[in-house]
């Protein structure tokens, strides 16, 4: 029966099926799993030797498809199918489950049966988990939070029979111990996403970038994960990864998925979804590729700390590079800093002026705050000002057409009137005709798209003006302009055309 059983095709379905059960741990369709096994020297699947590790195996889906390959090229070495199938079994595959249910699943995916120490199993073990373990881990505690993983104890201080969510994986100092030093030539996994941390609402952790970092510690020769992309921006608990992950020179492939629908159907993962090659050896630059829907956009050999904010479209680092080269002045250096005013967005004030009061513009309309109230360091208030909101039009998400507005208003406040945090002042003048050219500027598709490329949450601030240069403002501006000036290519005009909403207006 085991021999049936080996030479039988796999039926992806069932598991392409689970690929949409959570966000938090999202099962990988086996297509997206051969596209990540691509990325690998396929030599390593004639090689009796090699050893493979996921730890964090859920469905077992990339240790079946491992083993596929391995029993295809060690054909010819391993010529009897069984001695074949007990190697590579044996020898050669290692997974460390997340739960117990899917330590189960993983191995009635690998070895057929989910105890391979019986009959059913292609591979015959002594023991009913052969190489896919999984062990009942508890968190530690320390100040509330686990040191490990920052899980709150008040969360998940749970009792035995409940999930704890402490992965074995990344509960250790030592990984190398959990396999009795063994040294594994590739790990590859699709990790854990978040945990719940214990915070308002659905405030969670991110988990992924411990199972990366601690893949790491064991020194293999190709790691490769796929994880979602917010680790771009960095933020909560991914700043050292961020740094990690962009300073070094060992990551030879980056596959850059902003719709994380395209790997994961029916599954929303914000910031969309990546996955990576790391290698041991190698030492250059990334080759970065862009999808959408399905299908590869471009594949560019770049560093991936050019700038201070990493681009992830080639498209729009082309388009970066040709404007910076021109070494204008950026905005970043002249918007002012958010709340510049002094009042926040809950400001209370007045419906009428009682004297001595500023008209203020707030979220809710206008209200008259007192001018003691008021911060005016650099005065600003008796001059004409250009605003923005602080947050991003429609979040970071793109609206039903599959593009971004970036700004939700545009508008001038004009002398003596002032403004709370929930706008941004771009810039100051002494009439009115120089507001209407910067409005101008900023109503283009073009500005809003070298600004959405610094964008890495709804918070629009003055740093993420990096990439926007400074024009005369003397000028009203169309894209027309812009493209002339800084000689986009028409693939590049296209790009920024499709990725901006027509400007609607708004408050200008």
């Amino acid at each position: 029966m085991a021999l049936d059983l080996i030479r039988a095709n796999y039926n992806p379905d069932v598991l392409s099926c689970l690929a949409n059960l959570s966000n938090d741990e999202v099962f990988t369709p086996p297509e997206v799993v051969n596209q990540m096994l691509d990325m690998l020297p396929q030599e390593l699947f004639s090689n009796p030797d090699t050893t493979f590790l996921d730890p964090a195996t859920k469905s077992g889906v990339f240790l079946r498809e491992i083993a596929k390959r391995l029993m295809n090229g060690l054909e010819k070495q391993i010529p009897d199918i069984q001695e074949r199938a007990d190697h590579i079994f044996k020898k050669q595959l290692f997974g460390i489950a997340i739960t117990e249910l899917t330590s189960l699943l993983s191995r009635r995916s690998l070895y057929c049966s989910k105890y391979p120490n019986s009959g059913f199993s292609v591979a015959k073990f002594d023991s009913p988990e052969g190489n896919i373990r999984f062990k009942h881990t508890i968190h530690s505690w320390l100040g509330g939070k686990c040191p490990f993983c920052s899980a709150s104890k008040s969360e998940y201080d749970r009792s035995d029979e409940l999930e704890s969510h402490a992965y074995e994986w990344i509960h250790t100092n030592d990984p190398k111990g959990l396999f009795n030093d063994m040294k594994f030539d590739v790990i590859v996994s699709n990790p854990p996403y978040q945990l719940s941390d214990g915070g308002n609402g659905a405030s969670a952790s991110p988990l992924y970038h411990l199972f990366v970092t601690q893949a790491m510690k064991l020194k293999p020769r190709f790691l490769s994960m796929i994880i979602p992309a917010r680790w771009y921006a960095g933020g909560k608990g991914l700043d050292a990864f961020r740094s990690l992950m962009l300073e070094q020179s060992h990551i030879s492939t980056l596959v850059d998925i902003p719709n994380s629908g395209d790997c994961f159907p029916g599954v929303n993962v914000a910031g969309g979804i990546c996955y990576f090659l790391w290698e041991r050896d190698y030492q250059g630059e990334c080759k970065v590729k862009n999808y959408k829907d399905g299908m590869e956009l471009s594949d560019v050999k770049r560093s991936l700390n050019e700038y201070e904010y990493f681009v992830r479209s080639n498209m729009a680092l082309s388009i970066i590079r040709k404007v910076l080269a021109k070494n204008e002045p950026v905005m970043s250096n002249t918007v002012f800093s958010r709340n510049y005013f002094g009042l926040p967005t809950t400001a209370k004030g007045t419906v009428v002026d009682y004297g001595n009061s500023v008209k203020t513009l707030t979220s809710k309309g206008e209200i008259y705050v007192s001018r003691d109230d008021i911060s005016d360091r650099d005065k600003l208030l008796d001059k004409y000002k250009v605003i923005i909101t602080y947050a991003m039009s429609g979040g970071n998400k793109p609206t039903n057409e599959g593009n971004y507005q970036v700004l939700s208003s545009l508008r001038i406040i004009p002398p003596g009137e002032a403004c709370t945090e929930t706008y941004l002042i771009l810039a100051t003048f002494d009439n009115a005709s120089l507001c209407r050219g910067l409005i101008s500027y900023m109503s283009t598709k073009f500005a809003r798209y070298l600004l959405l490329q610094a964008l890495t949450s709804i918070h629009i601030t003055k740093d993420k003006f990096c990439f926007v240069p400074i024009q005369d403002y003397s000028h009203i501006w169309t894209d027309a302009d812009l493209y002339a000036k800084y000689g986009l290519s028409d693939d590049e005009k296209n790009a920024v055309e499709m990725a901006i909403k027509n400007w609607d207006g708004g408050d200008k």
